[in-house]
């Protein structure tokens, strides 16, 4: 499955999910943009490990919940490596828990922010190509948090739910111009950010019987960006070994 001479953006990809779902369009065939806020080293150990590996990428410095740079991060990408056709939505930030007695508008916007805002302005800047071209894939990074309900994380738990509705919404209005947009939805996949975290409690509940990876996630999204996936839209693909299976 090789999708050569087609761009993906990849939001937060300086390691953990986005630098394997990086890794995995490159060797895909897709040029890929290799977003980050801060980490310029991991981005661009990300993007060389895809060019050793024969791919096509770049590293590409943005915050992506700032309107102008969102404008600006899309325009560099346009120019170095050509439109954007798959979008995939990424970034995020802190994840406090916080109950329900302690929690303030603020933390809500902080989470809206991501999982809001940033997908709305992405979208926006890309949509002008995509519609030109008449094809684009707009995939967002959700979590089957939405179906768990854990106590103490109401405003994380709220914004993905948020991003998910958005997802469907966006699928009907974005499909007659030959774009989807679907949601790949992982559970629990141990990333460095959860360095020292035990797994043991939550494997028991998952079917599979064993934890996620991050390859499993990137090969989800591989295959809702390539072409094989273009009836699928608003859509959730939940990743998570049959841990949870509400529909969205």
């Amino acid at each position: 499955m090789h999708e050569q001479g087609r761009v993906a953006l990849v939001t937060g990809a300086s390691r953990g999910l986005g630098a394997a779902i990086a890794r995995r369009l490159g060797a895909d065939g897709w040029a890929v943009a290799v977003n980050y806020r801060s980490d310029t080293a991991g981005a661009e150990v990300v993007a060389g490990e895809i060019r050793a590996a024969g791919g096509h990428a770049e590293a590409f410095q943005a915050d992506v919940t700032d309107e102008a740079a969102v404008t600006g991060l899309v325009a560099r990408v346009a120019r170095a490596l050509g439109p954007v056709e798959a979008l995939v939505l990424n970034a995020t930030g802190p994840q406090p828990e916080v109950g329900v007695e302690e929690l303030t508008w603020q933390a809500q916007l902080d989470q809206l922010t991501f999982f809001v805002k940033s997908p709305t302005l992405l979208v926006q800047a890309c949509l002008p190509a995509m519609r030109e071209r008449a094809r684009g894939r707009v995939i967002q990074i959700g979590s089957d948090i939405v179906d768990r309900s854990l106590p103490r994380t109401s405003a994380y738990t709220a914004a993905k739910a948020a991003q998910h509705a958005m997802t469907r919404c966006w699928a009907r209005e974005l499909g007659p111009y030959g774009i989807t947009v679907n949601v790949v939805a992982p559970g629990w996949i141990p990333v460095e950010r959860h360095a020292g975290l035990e797994a043991g409690d939550y494997v028991a509940e998952v079917p599979v019987g064993r934890i996620g990876t991050p390859r499993d996630v990137a090969a989800a999204v591989a295959f809702v960006a390539s072409d094989e996936a273009a009836y699928l839209t608003g859509q959730r693909v939940t990743v998570n070994g049959g841990h949870t299976s509400i529909p969205i």
